[in-house]
């Protein structure tokens, strides 16, 4: 039988919340009851997303104080009355996943809870402090449809499940073949993983970057050609690689306006670009629809993830076929907050995992 329980009222729990530009303080709150129809989940591990650090920085614009993160990872403590929970059960390892979405509009409920009309990353969570994901509190209260399980690999690796599912979405959004060819512009943290999935797919993927070591890194994880444009003309090189065909396949994973435009000059006849990366700042473009016409190439663009992509995310994790450890460039105890948000605001590295 399932273990049901409620905790006492009275406890508190550790949030770190983000007060203001560059502020961010841990603050004893009260922690979450658990709610009939909830699932009550002990956080160990969160990442530091771009966005957190956006909120942080004040680029993104908000009410202070915001209790952020949303790439969380832990264990069930508490299973609310009325939890239909044969497959759920107290000490359960789970990853949080979609919680932001509403589940009741017209994308949620055809399974794309990835473009929720009502989507917020800045709205109150049930239990929470404040407004803002949860994901930086010690305890989060979602719906039982927002945690999936994993087994096998610590809580630190886990909690990188999130911006894999994301990557998961794109990339099968663009739907790579066999033996194509895919450019990656950038080799941060969502680059390299849109390479390592690329390369899964059988495609060889170009690894675009003006970082010669995270090039480097691209390369291990199977890129087939690196290039640095501030070295070599991009363009000219594509074509040089692609005999003269152009990409089949452009992914933009940089926040450079100015880099979907560049993306044009990659793509081959019938090829596909898709736009991940969110647009900071976001400035209009210049294209030229007559050679989208012409050559018949697709605009795409990928954000967020849904209940599907967690789930492949999960068990790709679990199962060791893609492996978190290299990308985690910092572990920091929740009191140390501020230095971990700081730290991965300096764009040198690609996750600094906060744990409680």
């Amino acid at each position: 039988m399932n273990e049901k329980t409620n905790l006492m009222k009275g406890s508190m729990m550790r949030s770190i919340l983000i007060t203001g530009t560059g502020e961010a303080e841990v603050r004893s709150v009260s922690k979450p009851v658990c709610a009939d129809g909830m699932i009550l989940v002990r956080i160990e591990a969160c990442g530091i997303c771009t966005y957190e650090q956006r909120i942080f920085q004040g680029i993104h614009k908000t009410d202070y104080p915001v209790v952020s993160g949303h790439e969380t990872a832990g264990y069930i403590e508490a299973i609310g009355k009325d939890v239909h929970s044969e497959e759920l059960k107290v000490g359960d390892r789970v990853i949080v996943g979609v919680t932001l979405p509403c589940r009741t509009c017209y994308p949620c409920r055809t399974g794309n809870q990835q473009s929720c009309r009502h989507f917020s990353a800045l709205k109150q969570l049930p239990g929470q402090p404040c407004i803002g994901s949860g994901g930086f509190s010690e305890y989060m209260m979602v719906l039982p449809q927002s945690v999936f399980k994993y087994y096998h690999v610590s809580p630190v690796e886990a909690c990188l499940a999130e911006p894999l599912s994301c990557v998961i979405h794109s990339v099968e959004t663009a739907d790579p073949q066999f033996g194509q060819t895919a450019v990656v512009i950038g080799a941060g943290f969502m680059g390299l993983l849109h390479t390592l999935l690329c390369v899964r797919r059988g495609a060889c993927v170009i690894a675009m970057d003006f970082n010669e070591e995270r090039l480097e890194l691209a390369k291990k994880l199977g890129a087939c050609y690196t290039l640095n444009p501030g070295k070599a003309d991009a363009a000219a090189e594509i074509r040089r690689i692609t005999h003269g065909e152009g990409a089949d396949l452009v992914f933009d994973t940089t926040p450079a306006a100015k880099t979907v435009e560049t993306a044009f000059d990659y793509i081959g006849k019938l090829g596909k670009i898709m736009i991940y990366s969110g647009i900071y700042p976001n400035q209009p473009i210049q294209i030229n629809p007559h050679r989208i016409h012409s050559d018949s190439i697709q605009l795409l663009g990928s954000a967020n993830s849904n209940d599907r992509d967690f789930v492949r995310a999960a068990a790709m994790i679990s199962y060791g076929l893609v492996d978190m450890k290299p990308f985690i460039s910092g572990i920091y105890p929740a009191e140390q907050a501020k230095e971990a948000l700081i730290s991965s605001c300096t764009g040198k590295t690609f996750r600094n995992i906060i744990t409680f």
